[in-house]
């Protein structure tokens, strides 16, 4: 992978913006203008922003080097061999200079004042407490102005999105970001041939270990009905799909009761994912760590089954 702009000037090489505004792309040209021009409007300046082009063959390139020879803030363009979502962020996790890293996809907005009311939300941690946190997590509205998904319960909550998922059942898109040496932490797992690792895989592992506080602020747009990073089979993404459930089903246990459906979903999701890799039904019991889980596949390999024969017709 290579850095497609020019030398960084001696200022740009010294400069340690508080945010890294990330965004993956791939033949979003027709899109990425409204991360570009809601970064122009930004009122809080500290940033960078690190785009990652997952192998597009549209104009991206020639049009984020016109946007970085006008923009007044530093834009850092990277090209790779299409990959995945998750191989692109762990890209910009290594390339980021920001304490905080904020991931804006290339088919979204924001509005002017997010990065600032982000910044003064994670202002009012307490610094004795702020070590424990990882993130500030916001609302999302749709392109007509409506809140997606559910409010969090209170304003702020100080939790993690696990207890968020599971006890207070908030649902939609949220956003938010990261602090920069958490991600370093929890990579996404790089498997040679999976394109796709979905993102609860490391938002899952990081709320085991740092909180984050959740705002009732709607700051980004989030244009629901727009294509993805890439569009695959279920056949494609079985290995890093069949991970993650397994992961939900090893690791995050401890929330069945509060969603018992959730756990039975993803036990049929294991099998289901399983089944398109070639694991056998013995190696997909030895897997799991747990007795909730290998109760649930019991009851889930049917089910599993038959999904994985629909998904071959198709």
């Amino acid at each position: 992978m290579e850095e497609r702009n020019k030398q960084p000037t001696v200022h740009e090489q010294a400069y340690q913006p508080v945010f890294t505004v990330f965004t993956p792309t791939y033949n979003r040209a027709h899109t990425l203008h409204r991360v570009y021009e809601s970064l122009q409007a930004q009122t809080y300046r500290n940033f960078e922003w690190v785009v990652i082009d997952d192998g597009s063959i549209d104009n991206t390139c020639e049009l984020v080097e016109q946007w970085r020879q006008e923009a007044n803030f530093t834009i850092r363009y990277f090209y790779q061999e299409n990959s995945g979502k998750h191989i692109a962020v762990n890209r910009g996790v290594r390339e980021a200079k920001g304490e905080l890293f904020l991931v804006l996809d290339s088919d979204d907005a924001c509005v002017s004042e997010a990065l600032e009311r982000f910044k003064e939300h994670w202002d009012l941690i307490p610094e004795d407490k702020k070590h424990r946190f990882s993130a500030v997590t916001c609302l999302c509205n749709d392109q007509n102005g409506e809140i997606v998904g559910s409010r969090f319960p209170f304003d702020p909550t100080d939790s993690d999105s696990l207890e968020i998922r599971y006890r207070y059942k908030v649902t939609g898109e949220k956003w938010g970001f990261h602090r920069t040496e958490v991600l370093r932490q929890f990579p996404f797992p790089e498997i040679v041939g999976e394109k796709t690792i979905p993102q609860g895989f490391v938002w899952g592992r990081i709320a085991r270990e740092y909180k984050t506080r959740f705002i009732n602020e709607p700051l980004r747009v989030y244009f629901s009905g727009t294509d993805q990073l890439t569009r695959l089979s279920p056949q494609e993404i079985s290995l890093g799909h069949a991970l993650w459930h397994k992961i939900i089903l090893n690791e995050q246990s401890s929330w069945f009761w509060y969603a018992p459906f959730n756990f039975m979903r993803s036990a049929v999701h294991y099998s289901r994912f399983s089944f398109h890799t070639g694991i056998t039904v013995s190696e997909q019991f030895k897997m799991l760590n747990t007795r909730i889980g290998k109760f649930l596949l019991l009851g889930a390999l049917p089910v599993g089954y038959l999904v994985y024969c629909q998904d071959r017709k198709e």
